[in-house]
């Protein structure tokens, strides 16, 4: 059976013959696996390129969290990767800004049946996660010193169920893929949007109204999280989404072209100054919210930015991505500090940055072309919710 990149390469008259593939063809190639199509709704550029923006964050906090054992304490060196931690750690804020924005934009606007809903959103989370989460099974049992498992086959067994429930993250647990903790607010989120907006049937509300809700329910966490501090503050970025939703839905926004570019920069400068608590939170919450704004709203340069090919077609993958990366920078930095490099020569962390990155692709392109992308983006459930293949959509 061909591959089919092969069969792609056909189609567009390479390899044919034998030749090699022209440019053309591997553009081609390159748009139609990481270019994904939305059926109902018009692609949103930017989106796509923010997407891969918070993927990058999150592999900054991974790489510097292993770095930072392996230089010296208090050099230039640490204190700049330490910087660098801090701005990543926001990557997973943004992430839960747009997911609440695609979300609710799904709900609020669209008929539809809560069965199909879950399905389409266990769908869209569970094949890639089971087949990592049995590579961190299969790699738990090879490297045992390094298991996050219990060794009683009890707590071991409850352990895993835990973690293939989403748990972690909303219950104070220790996730066994160390990025699975924001997949348990994802699907808090996921359901609890849909009994939110028919509870309360905030489709029948005015624009206004929902807008008052959403920015008060804001501030009440806020404080809560300010006053107590406790709680899961990171869910009000799911708001900061809808409240997206409804200023770009409203197209009444005017943004000077200076607004999103501004508050990009006051996230990456506020992030480590503000350390943790609820002002880091509120900042992220405002910046994100501008910055998104106006990604999705002008032409300005964030939007230019955001729609760089390259950095869509990254952020297309990003889950496969966000959730595969740390076993490859594990892998990587097992090799690395077999070589002593980080001790033998000071600032290497920062020329190892971008080849390493680049490695950790390898495993999420394959993941994404593999598994993501045919069994959760290419076959959505049909309403009696069988399987269906059409045209890709999130």
């Amino acid at each position: 059976m061909k591959l089919d990149w092969e069969l792609r390469l056909k189609q567009t008259g390479a390899g044919a013959s034998g030749q090699e593939p022209t440019g053309a063809a591997i553009q081609s190639w390159l748009s139609q696996t990481f270019g994904i199509s939305h059926r109902h709704h018009s692609t949103i550029k930017a989106m796509e390129g923010l997407r891969g923006f918070a993927a990058f964050l999150v592999f900054l906090v991974h790489y510097d969290g292993l770095v930072a054992p392996l230089v010296e304490h208090g050099s230039l060196e640490y204190q700049v990767n330490r910087i660098l931690w801090n701005i990543g750690t926001a990557g997973v804020d943004l992430f839960f800004v747009l997911s609440g924005y695609v979300i609710y934009r799904l709900l609020i606007k669209k008929s539809w049946q809560f069965r199909d809903y879950l399905l389409r959103r266990l769908q869209r989370i569970y094949p890639t996660f089971l087949v990592v989460f049995g590579l961190y099974l299969m790699l738990s049992v090879v490297f045992s010193a390094e298991s996050k498992i219990p060794h009683s086959s009890v707590n071991g067994g409850i352990y895993i169920l835990e973690n293939l429930l989403l748990l972690p993250g909303m219950l104070d647990i220790r996730p066994m893929i160390a990025v699975a903790w924001s997949l348990s607010y994802e699907f808090f989120f996921y359901l609890a949007a849909p009994f939110l907006i028919v509870i309360f049937c905030l489709p029948a509300w005015r624009r206004g109204w929902r807008v008052t809700l959403f920015a008060s329910l804001s501030v009440a966490g806020f404080c809560y999280s300010g006053l107590l501090h406790g709680g899961h503050v990171r869910l009000l970025m799911f708001i900061a989404g809808m409240l997206l939703y409804e200023a770009t839905d409203s197209r009444a926004v005017d943004l000077p072209r200076w607004v999103g570019l501004s508050a990009l920069l006051v996230a990456l400068i506020a992030m480590p100054l503000l350390k943790w608590g609820a002002w880091r939170y509120v900042v992220l919450y405002v910046c994100f919210f501008f910055l998104c704004l106006d990604s999705f709203s002008t032409a300005g340069i964030t939007s230019r930015i955001f729609s760089w090919l390259p950095l869509r077609w990254y952020g297309n993958m990003s889950y496969s991505y966000y959730l595969v990366h740390g076993l490859a920078l594990k892998a990587v930095f097992k090799f690395v500090t077999m070589l002593d490099a980080f001790s033998a020569w000071p600032g290497i962390s920062w020329l190892l940055l971008l080849p390493i990155f680049l490695l950790t692709l390898v495993p999420a392109v394959l993941l994404f072309i593999f598994i993501e992308k045919p069994f959760s983006l290419n076959q959505p459930f049909t309403a009696n919710g069988a399987a269906k293949a059409r045209k890709p959509q999130t």
